[in-house]
């Protein structure tokens, strides 16, 4: 199976490395010097890994035969694929792959239906989980731990505590207004 482990960003310096947007948990192990990931579009791969280094917070990648800033610069945008055995669980008991996730059933605590999971959002600063209603609604949950306690695979669900208003905005709380100040 195919797993999107990153996402290719701009050039960094004249010597073709670039910077990396991580989408694993295990960048490590998907993204370590002599890894060959598939790309997103074909054309531009296979890429070979060289080096990887973290500099100011963020991963940077050389990749064998990019040896320019002109070359780097036309791989923006590129997503790095790894090939994952589709058996293959993450070390962390706490983690999923996305595909684990995908088209979970998605209960309340109190077991009410919401809907299932059609897709894993990667954001910046949190995950989200975009669960397909049964009215064919989207809702967006940040998968947070205070707000997604538990995923069972083997009953293939993922439980929520959502906060008031996540799931029905007509039970939001409002916490303040300017009228009060």
């Amino acid at each position: 199976m195919q797993l999107v482990v990153a996402r290719i960003g701009r050039a960094h310096g004249i010597k073709g490395e670039v910077t990396v947007e991580v989408r694993t948990d295990e960048p490590e192990l998907r993204l370590a010097p002599g890894a060959v990931l598939a790309t997103d579009p074909s054309s531009a791969g296979p890429l070979t890994i060289a080096t990887g280094r973290v500099h100011s917070g963020r991963l940077l990648l050389r990749f064998e035969g990019v040896a320019d800033r002109t070359a780097a610069e036309a791989l923006r945008n590129t997503l790095l694929i790894a090939e994952v055995d589709p058996d293959e669980v993450p070390e962390d008991p706490e983690e999923f792959y996305d595909h684990q996730l995908i088209d979970l059933d998605v209960v309340t605590r109190d077991g009410t239906p919401v809907g299932r999971i059609a897709e894993v959002s990667h954001l910046p600063y949190q995950d989200l989980l975009i669960v397909k209603r049964p009215d064919g609604a989207e809702v967006m949950i940040p998968f947070v731990s205070e707000i997604v306690p538990e995923i069972d695979l083997e009953e293939q669900r993922a439980v929520v505590d959502p906060p008031p208003g996540l799931l029905d905005p007509a039970q939001a709380e409002i916490a303040s207004s300017r009228e009060d100040t």
